[in-house]
């Protein structure tokens, strides 16, 4: 990126503002929200899908240990069980769910992640975006789908872990999913703890095959993407604030905004 104009810098710093607000203010979107207004920057994506991975692992790693720091302190008289118990409880993040998501979906992410299949992207991309536009519809008119099949539900986290594995894009397929069955104060920072370890593999990849991960640009961009995240941080909580079907409305306009840019990146 070192030759780039000036109005290049300022907008790429200004995406990475909005790639923080979305991130911290939903808990997912960081990457599809603003890859492709950085690729009408810059046309290359191995440039920005490192930055966006390091960012991606220091923010949600940072949220999730602030807000469980915030629970209460252990009773001496309690057994380590029952502290165990408790700790679960009380965690911000729900990892029995969690780890029961990724046994789903980590076959899938490596394959995505080591090209061991490949699929016509236009094809499989327009699918995605047509799925999540029916979800995001029916949470914008307070009627969320449930599918009532286990099944149905695997075969989307699936899909989204090898989409996630080719390009760190696959949040809306599997937040799709995740959102019927977690309470929304766990939601965010569940996805999180999901994030980190998709984007964690994804960054090994990198190293593996040696790409560039930008890190000189951290130096100006991880601000930008802070500057952003704290944003996101105050919406969030006044989202979780507001009434349930405001949440579901919000979260369903954000994805229909997601599957609109993928449906026209694909048909151009």
């Amino acid at each position: 990126m070192s030759d780039l104009s000036l109005v290049q810098y300022v907008l790429i710093a200004m995406i990475f503002v909005w790639s923080g607000f979305v991130r911290s203010g939903l808990g997912f979107g960081g990457a599809v929200l603003s890859l492709p207004f950085l690729l009408l920057v810059l046309d290359e994506p191995l440039v920005f899908l490192p930055i966006i991975a390091v960012h991606l692992l220091v923010f949600s790693s940072l949220t999730i240990w602030l807000n469980n720091r915030k629970r209460k302190p252990a009773d001496p008289s309690e057994s380590a069980a029952e502290a165990r118990a408790r700790g679960a409880a009380e965690s911000t993040v729900d990892w029995r769910y969690l780890w029961r998501i990724l046994g789903i979906m980590i076959v899938p992410k490596l394959i995505g992640v080591f090209g061991l299949i490949t699929m016509p992207g236009n094809v499989l991309s327009a699918i995605i975006f047509l799925i999540v536009a029916l979800y995001s519809v029916s949470y914008i008119i307070n009627k969320p789908f449930r599918s009532g099949s286990k099944t149905v539900d695997a075969v989307f986290l699936m899909v989204g872990g090898y989409i996630s594995g080719t390009s760190l894009i696959g949040a809306p397929l599997i937040i799709a999913v995740v959102a019927q069955h977690l309470p929304r104060e766990k939601l965010r920072d569940t996805l999180f703890a999901l994030w980190f370890i998709l984007v964690l593999i994804k960054m090994a990849a990198f190293v593996w095959v040696g790409v560039d991960l930008q890190l000189i640009h951290h130096l100006w961009l991880l601000p930008c993407a802070a500057v952003g995240h704290v944003i996101g941080l105050k919406v969030h909580d006044r989202m979780l604030r507001a009434e349930t079907s405001v949440f579901f409305q919000v979260l369903g306009a954000v994805l229909l905004i997601v599957s609109s840019i993928g449906m026209v990146s694909v048909l151009g």
